[in-house]
């Protein structure tokens, strides 16, 4: 399976938040954490003190005027549906194409799997530490949303 949506990020994005692979739902949508149960959008419009951005169009456009720099771990991989745990033969996505054309100064990955993948596959080549935050799934149903928010909110103000 190849990954088809382009990262979002312009020359003035400060942090990158990294997830492992676009679900089914953000597949069919076409665009970053696309199904409805997903609170990514819920946690990042409450951090920012906006409105939950709607269409695609929204949706670059909050991420850009905020600094936020949005893409996946993964090129390509092998996975059966929307399933981390299913993931094999990972070919991983090449930072420097952000890296080098932005201020990132940051990069926090969208939970457990992101995180094992991203030291496995990216980090020996970047060199960049990335922080680990609890997933915005809905399969992490372990962590409320005021949860995730909190946790998401005191690591991204403290960029660390």
């Amino acid at each position: 399976m190849q990954h088809t949506i382009n990262p979002v990020y312009d020359e003035k994005s400060k942090i990158l938040i990294l997830g492992s692979f676009p679900s089914v739902k953000s597949r069919e949508t076409g665009f970053f954490y696309g199904h409805p149960q997903n609170r990514f959008w819920k946690v990042l419009a409450s951090i920012y003190q906006e409105s939950v951005p709607k269409t695609i169009e929204e949706k670059k456009a909050f991420l850009l005027q905020n600094h936020v720099a949005v893409w996946d771990v993964i090129h390509s991989c092998d996975i059966s549906g929307s399933s981390d745990s299913s993931i094999k033969n990972v070919v991983a996505n090449d930072l420097r194409v952000i890296l080098e054309h932005t201020e990132i100064e940051h990069i926090f990955v969208n939970g457990r799997k992101a995180y094992e993948l991203y030291n496995q596959y990216i980090f020996p080549k970047i060199n960049k530490k990335a922080v680990c935050l609890p997933s915005t799934s809905p399969a992490n149903a372990a962590w409320g949303l005021d949860r995730l928010i909190a946790a998401w909110k005191a690591a991204i103000n403290s960029g660390s």
